[in-house]
C-alpha cells in the first residue's frame, strides 16, 4: 500500500513539472577530483574570492527589502494609514515569516545549489516590496510582509552553507565577520538612503512613502541576477576536494556519525543541548536588535525630538559602527582566542549592554547619544555575528551548516517578532491624545511613553549574555 502511494506521489511530481524545478535548485553531483594541484589552487582562490564578495554584497542589498517598512512607519502613522498597533503587527509578520523561512530554508539549503536558491529568494522579496507600495489594507500588508519574511529566509542559510563549504574553522571567524558586515551595510543603506528619498526638503527628496518600498525592490532584482550568475555550488560539485582537505585543517571528527546521511545529521543537530542554549541566547539578543531597528528611529523622533532624516542618520551611524564590530569580532575571536567564541562573546556583549543605559537613561546630550549608539552598534554586531550563526556553525557538523543556522534562526526571529508586537502594544497602550482647536476643526497630537518597552529591550540583552556564558567550554567540530 505504502509503495503504491509513493509511486502515485512520484508520478504526480514528475507530471506536474516539480521534478524539473527541484532538479534546478538541487546541488550538483560530486565530480571526480581534479588531479591538477595547480588548477585546484587557482579554482579555490577564484571561488573563495567570489563567494565572500557576492554573499556580502547581495545579502547586504537584500536587507534593504527587509527593513524598508521600518523607515516608512512614521509617515504611515502620521498619515493615518495604520495605527502603531497595526504597524507593530505588520512588522512582526515579517519576523515570524523570516523565522519560519530561515528554519525550513536552512534545511533545504544543505541540499541546494546555493546560488540559484539565494537568487530566487531575493527576487521574490523584491516582488513583495513592490506589492507593499500599493497596499493600504492592514490585513493584506501583514500577509504580504509575512510572505516577504519567508523569502528573506533564503539568504542567511545559503550564505552560511557557502562559508562552511569554502572556509575552514580557523579562518571562518574572519570571513564570517566580513559577511556579517552585510547586516550593517544593508541597515545603513536602508535608514539613510530611504530616509533621503522620503524626507522633506531640503534634507530629502520628499517622495511619497511608496518609493521607500519600490526603490529597494528594483535594487534587489539586480542583486538576484548577480547571485544567479556568480555564486558557486559546493567544491565537490566542481571536482575540488573539501576545504578541510585542501587546507589541511580539521576540527574534531565524529567517527561514529561520519558516514550518515545529511538528513540524519540534520535531525541529530536538534539533539545537541548547546545548540538549544545558543538558540535561546540569540533569540534574546534579537529582541534588542530589532527593537532598535524597528523602533529606534521612532523613539528618537517621539522622545528625543529629532526629525525623520536626523533620527535615521543616528541609526545609520549605529550601523556603520556595526561593520567595524563584525570585522573586529572575527579577528579577535580567531587571533586572540584561537577561534573560541565565548570569551569574545562576553567582551562584545558588555560593549552592547552598557551603551543601552546611556542611550535610554543618560543625559539629553546629542554628542553623548551619538557616541553611545556607535559603541552599541559595534558591540551588537560582534555578538550577533557569533550568536546568530558563527557559533552554531562551529558546534554543528559542517555538512549541515544550513540546518544549524536555520534552527538558530527560527528562535532568533520568533524573539524578534514577539518584540515587534509587544513593543507596538506597549507603546500604543501608553498613548495620550492632545486635541487642539483650529477654526471650526481640530487636530490631534499623539504622545507615547517608552518606559516599559525600554525595560523589555535592555532586559533581553542581559539575559542573552547570561545564557551565552553557559557555553564557555564548547569547542568546534569538523
Amino acid at each position: 500500500m505504502i509503495s503504491a502511494v509513493n509511486k502515485i506521489i512520484l508520478s504526480f511530481v514528475h507530471l506536474s513539472g516539480l521534478s524539473k524545478m527541484v532538479g534546478f535548485f538541487s546541488t550538483g553531483k560530486n565530480q571526480p577530483l581534479n588531479p591538477d594541484a595547480d588548477d585546484v589552487d587557482q579554482q579555490f582562490q577564484l571561488q573563495r574570492r567570489n563567494v565572500i564578495v557576492i554573499i556580502t554584497l547581495c545579502y547586504g542589498v537584500g536587507y534593504v527589502c527587509r527593513l524598508a517598512f521600518n523607515v516608512v512607519k512614521k509617515p504611515l502613522m502620521d498619515a493615518g494609514v495604520f495605527t502603531p498597533e497595526e504597524v507593530g503587527i505588520i512588522g512582526s509578520t515579517l519576523l515570524y515569516g523570516y523565522a519560519l523561512g530561515k528554519f525550513t530554508n536552512g534545511f533545504l539549503a544543505d541540499h541546494a545549489h546555493v546560488g540559484r536558491f539565494f537568487a530566487a529568494g531575493i527576487f521574490l522579496s523584491a516582488m513583495a516590496n513592490m506589492g507593499m507600495g500599493f497596499s493600504h489594507l492592514a490585513w493584506f500588508s501583514a500577509l504580504l510582509w509575512g510572505i516577504n519574511g519567508w523569502f528573506q529566509g533564503f539568504g542567511a542559510p545559503s550564505s552560511v552553507v557557502s562559508l562552511a563549504s569554502w572556509y575552514t574553522n580557523g579562518e571562518r571567524g574572519r570571513y564570517y565577520g566580513i559577511w556579517s558586515t552585510a547586516h550593517s551595510i544593508g541597515e545603513g543603506l536602508t535608514y539613510l538612503g530611504i530616509a533621503w528619498l522620503i524626507a522633506a526638503a531640503p534634507k530629502g527628496l520628499g517622495l511619497s512613502w511608496q518609493w521607500g518600498l519600490w526603490t529597494p525592490a528594483a535594487i534587489c532584482v539586480f542583486a538576484a541576477y548577480l547571485l544567479y550568475r556568480y555564486l558557486p555550488d559546493r567544491p565537490s560539485t566542481l571536482g575540488l576536494p573539501s576545504i578541510a582537505d585542501w587546507k589541511g585543517e580539521h576540527g574534531q571528527v565524529d567517527k561514529k556519525h561520519e558516514d550518515e546521511s545529511i538528513w540524519k545529521t540534520q535531525l541529530r543537530v536538534l539533539s545537541i543541548p548547546s545548540i538549544w542554549i545558543l538558540a535561546l541566547a540569540s533569540s534574546s539578543m534579537y529582541v534588542t536588535r530589532y527593537a532598535i531597528n524597528s523602533w529606534g528611529n521612532v523613539y528618537l523622533q517621539e522622545i528625543r525630538g529629532f526629525d525623520l532624516f536626523d533620527a535615521n542618520l543616528f541609526i545609520f551611524f549605529n550601523t556603520v559602527a556595526g561593520i567595524l564590530g563584525c570585522l573586529a569580532y572575527g579577528f579577535v575571536s580567531d587571533k586572540y582566542f584561537s577561534a573560541r567564541r565565548p570569551p569574545a562573546n562576553l567582551i562584545f556583549g558588555l560593549l552592547e549592554i552598557i551603551p543601552l543605559f546611556i542611550i535610554f537613561y543618560g543625559p539629553p546630550n546629542t554628542i553623548l547619544l551619538g557616541i553611545a549608539l556607535v559603541v552599541y552598534g559595534f558591540g551588537l554586531s560582534g555578538i550577533l555575528a557569533s550568536l546568530g550563526g558563527l557559533f552554531a556553525i562551529d558546534i554543528a557538523p559542517k555538512k549541515v551548516a544550513g540546518a544549524a543556522m536555520g534552527f538558530i534562526g527560527i528562535f532568533s526571529y520568533i524573539g524578534a517578532g514577539m518584540q515587534d508586537y509587544i513593543s507596538g502594544k506597549l507603546i500604543y497602550d501608553s498613548e495620550i491624545v492632545f486635541a487642539f482647536p483650529a477654526n471650526e476643526q481640530h487636530f490631534d497630537i499623539f504622545f507615547y511613553n517608552y518606559d516599559k518597552p525600554i525595560l523589555f529591550w535592555v532586559g533581553a540583552s542581559v539575559l542573552s549574555i547570561v545564557l551565552a556564558s553557559l557555553l564557555w567550554k564548547i569547542k568546534a567540530a569538523d
